[in-house]
């Protein structure tokens, strides 16, 4: 299983939010491409970025700590936010981003998922965000009545790389992934399954691990707290 750090962009900083909730970023640092450098340092085999801002006004606002980013590491990076048409797909792409990551659109415009990941292959993921199992989009602000697991289900057919899971009522609060949806998730689909949110422990890495079916998970707050040793944790999913 892929451990993914993550580095959430909020006006050029790193931050880390609170159930999604941009008022409540906490600030982790004024220099993303030094704190992927750290990551890179430890040893981690992707980044994980998020454009927040993006997310919010459905265009990349964060381009400049992105690229930079891109300029100092080595290691494939993943990105999502604000990501909703090809163009912004390929100019990305055509940077150095290894994957990007689709998801308000792909609940409104699966056709543009399909055609990208087509054009792309292995190189388009589908973002899902969800609150009690039902999809939310554009920067988590709109509630959908999409059921997760239809929403995965729609695309196995697509050619797309990997889902990124997030249960946004764990996100960034230390409490826990949400192993049961994430399990079921993994088993519902053969489209690899990353999780996100509330990923705290290495306890957390490895029931995820263990499961057998959890290709990959992402942590942030855990990583820039210290409460999860990133080096320790690649060690421990290397070992297995």
């Amino acid at each position: 299983m892929i451990l993914y750090p993550a580095i959430d962009l909020k006006d050029g900083q790193c931050v880390r939010l609170l159930h999604g909730e941009m008022a409540s970023a906490t600030v982790f640092g004024d220099d993303p491409a030094a704190q992927a450098a750290t990551f890179e340092a430890a040893g981690c085999a992707w980044l994980h970025l998020v454009d927040l801002n993006g997310a919010f006004a459905g265009r990349p606002v964060n381009a400049a700590a992105v690229e930079a980013i891109l300029a100092r590491v080595a290691v494939p990076v993943q990105l999502g936010g604000g990501i909703r048409d090809m163009a912004t797909i390929e100019g990305w792409l055509s940077k150095g981003v290894a994957r990007v990551i689709l998801g308000t659109v792909a609940v409104e415009n699966p056709a543009l998922v399909r055609a990208a990941a087509g054009a792309f292959p292995g190189r388009v993921a589908v973002g899902i965000d969800a609150r009690g199992g039902r999809v939310a989009t554009r920067g988590w602000a709109e509630e959908t009545g999409v059921d997760l697991v239809d929403l995965a289900r729609s695309y196995e057919d697509a050619g797309v790389a990997a889902i990124i899971y997030t249960d946004i009522a764990r996100d960034g609060a230390m409490s826990g992934p949400n192993l049961e949806a994430t399990e079921a998730l993994a088993r519902a689909v053969a489209i690899p399954v990353i999780a996100s949110g509330g990923v705290s422990t290495l306890a957390d890495l490895v029931a995820l691990r263990d499961t057998g079916v959890v290709a990959g998970a992402i942590s942030g707050r855990a990583l820039y707290d210290g409460a999860i040793d990133l080096g320790e944790a690649l060690a421990t999913l290397r070992a297995a």
